[in-house]
Parts: C-alpha cells; structure tokens; sequence
C-alpha cells in the first residue's frame, strides 16, 4: 500500500516537488534532487504513510536540505532553511501551508532548464527529465539518441547549473524570447510523452497529459500577447480530447480512423478551437499553431472519410518549409499518401528510409509497412512490420504490431 501511494506521488507530483525544493536550496538544483530522492527512500521504510503522502514526503525532502547545509557548514542556512526542522514521524508531521509546492515553482524550473548557457539540445532534455521525471531511456526515445547519450547530457547539464549560478527564476520580459522556443518544446513533449507513452503497459500516462496542458495554460498566463503560446494549448486540448478512443474496451491500439468519435471530449475540442482563433488573429503564425490547425481539420471531421487530407497536406508542406526535419517529414508523407494515395505516400517515405535518419525510430517503420500493405507489397510490408516491432517498448504498440503482422501472415 505505502508503495503504491508513493508511485501515485511520483507520477503525478513529482516535478512541483521538485521544483518547490530547487526554490528551498537556493537554485541548487542537484541539492535538491539529491533531497528528493532520500525523501523517496525513507518513505519506503515506513509502514503507513499519512493521508497527505506528498506533503510529507516534501518536508522530509526539505529537512534533508538543511542537514546537508549543516554538514558543509554553512554560517547561514538560506531563508527558506531556517525554519525550524519538522519530525519524520508522519503523525507527528506539521507542515506550513507555505511549505508546500508553489505554482510559479514549475514555471521557474523550465525557465532554470532552458537557460541559453545550456546547449540546446541538453535544455529540453533536463527540462523533460526534472519537471516529470522522465528517465533517461524515455527522453533519449523522443530524441533518437542513446540512453547513455542522453544520461551524459542531463549529468553535464546539472552540472553546468550549479557552476555557472544559473538563477531560478522566471526571467524579466526582456529574456523571455531567447527560452521561449526550449520551453515550447519541453512542454509539448512532457504531453507528447504521457499521450503515447514510450514504456510500460499504458498507451496514455494521464499525469503527464495533464500535466503538460497545465503548463501551457500558465504559459498562456504568463505571455497572454505570445500567440505561439496559445497555439500549443490550442494543440495539446485538440490531442487529447481523443484520449478516450485511442484504446478499445478490450485494452487494444485504436488508430485515428478507426476511432469512435463520439468518444471525443467536444469540452476540449471546442476550448481548443477558441484558443487557436484567439492565436491566430495575432498573424504571426509558428509551427505548434500549424500543428493546432492540422488537429482543428481532424475535430471538425465527421468521420474518417470527412477529413480534409489536401488542407492537410498543404499545412504539414508549410510545417515543413519553417520547421525541417524527418519527424516532420515523415508526417507529411502521411497526408500525401492520404490526400494523393498510397504510393506517392511511400515513395517519400522510402526516401526518409534511404536518408536513415529515422532508422531507430518505430513510426518510420509501421508507416512504411502500412502504406506497402495499402500497395500490395506484402512480403516487404512484413519486413517492415517485424523492424517496427523490434523498436517497440510499449505493450500496446507491441500487441497492435503483433496483430497486423499475424494478420499478413495469416
């Protein structure tokens, strides 16, 4: 029971932990994880936790702070520290209202993360890994690099924080514009992650879901007048509201057009148009709002057929030419396939395949493998499919896999 609270704890309020205590140890941001991560542990060896598992494992986390502050001997403990310590006996455990976690705490984490003194390819990754505790083989997926890789970049990146004294702080209006792309992108992926999860038995983590669309929508709080802002909240409401027809009642993979759209969250869907007219009336188009344009044309479809594949095409071509690169690409050969056929579809795709950017990445494969089926190239469609199969972690793309290669076997 105390183990399954503390998963609940991890997932869903993992990264304003953590947040909260890089604010305590002043900006010591391996401090603070250092803290959380012992917190964690002595939470295990408990035999009943109380009713309110995070805060408490937040105290013990801050109490770990100012030990450490004490044994480095530290004159003066930073504001934050020097109240007085709290017990580690869960009933006898007080906790200050403003002890616990603090909303702008997250966004001064991201903002800490995508600092332009970080290279920008180690910004989103720690921003991935601190906000939700992504591991290091989850965020290295969503960058087509290796775990070890991606486990070098986050290490050099903390690094780099405490030596450097990057502050932690939202910056002033002035510096909002050098972060906002880093930030964009690590808010998308945080959803992205929980939309379609890389590991485990679960298709969509919700905490991580939701998780990325509250960040957006204090984004939008933050910079009202940043219609890009706008378009990627307008973009993660219009994903999400298919959640819900994405997995059959018998646990399987649903694709996007075979979906039950009544199951379709119109609440989101209708939020998510209003918050793409509001982004683009500024005329200043950026890539999340052609991305909210192209999930606009699918909620405004009826049904599979009514979708409007050329408007489609044209946007991912756009989306293209502002935003190069493979992942993109790869979605744009989708639409012409869907728009112009199967063929032309795949004459791009087996040219994304010669490139080999996106060897180690699975939709490259199931997407070939699907559009050699549509094309009756079926002993290569099997090839393809046992590839896609190969780079698959999570069970639900597994199994879907499984039964479309069963299916041309068969």
């Amino acid at each position: 029971m105390t183990r399954d609270a503390l998963e609940r704890v991890f997932r869903t309020k993992y990264g304003s932990l953590l947040a909260s205590l890089v604010r305590h140890a002043g900006g010591d941001f391996e401090a603070a994880e250092a803290a959380l991560s012992d917190a964690f542990v002595a939470a295990l060896e408990q035999e009943v936790l109380p009713d309110r598992p995070a805060a408490w494992v937040f105290a013990i986390a801050r109490r770990r702070l100012v030990d450490r502050a004490r044994r480095r001997g530290a004159l003066e403990l930073p504001d934050d520290l020097a109240s007085p310590p709290v017990s580690e006996a869960p009933d006898d455990l007080v906790i200050a209202r403003e002890d616990f976690p603090h909303e702008d705490d997250r966004l001064r984490l991201i903002f800490t993360c995508c600092h332009p003194a970080l290279a920008p390819e180690a910004q989103v990754a720690l921003t991935l890994n601190a906000l939700s505790g992504l591991s290091a083989r989850e965020i290295a997926r969503a960058f087509l690099v290796s775990d070890v890789t991606m486990s070098q970049r986050l290490v050099r990146a903390k690094a780099k924080i405490r030596r450097a004294g990057i502050p932690y702080r939202v910056p002033p209006g002035g510096l909002l514009a050098e972060r906002l792309d880093a930030v964009l992108t690590s808010v998308y992926l945080i959803f992205n992650e929980g939309y379609s999860a890389a590991l485990g038995d679960a298709l969509v983590r919700r905490e991580l879901a939701d998780e990325g669309i509250r960040l957006a929508r204090l984004l939008v709080e933050l910079l009202p007048d940043e219609p890009e802002a706008r378009g990627l909240l307008a973009l993660l409401l219009l994903q999400d509201s298919r959640s819900d027809a994405r997995v059959s009642p018998q646990g399987e993979l649903v694709l996007l057009e075979d979906q039950d759209r009544s199951l379709w969250n119109r609440s989101k869907i209708d939020e998510g148009l209003v918050e793409l007219d509001r982004a683009l009336a500024a005329r200043r188009a950026g890539p999340y709002q052609i991305q909210a344009a192209i999930a606009a044309l699918h909620a405004r479809a009826t049904d599979a057929e009514a979708t409007d594949w050329n408007e489609i095409e044209w946007l991912y071509a756009e989306l293209l030419r502002r935003q190069p690169s493979p992942v993109v690409a790869l979605n744009h050969a989708v639409a012409v396939a869907m728009a112009r056929g199967p063929a032309e579809g795949l004459a791009l795709v087996k040219r994304l395949v010669a490139e080999g950017a996106l060897e180690g990445y699975l939709y490259l494969h199931s997407t070939r493998a699907e559009l050699l089926v549509r094309t009756e190239q079926l002993g290569a469609a099997r090839a393809a499919y046992r590839r896609a199969l190969e780079l698959a972690d999570n069970a639900l793309e597994r199994r879907f896999l499984a039964s479309r290669l069963e299916r041309l076997d068969g």
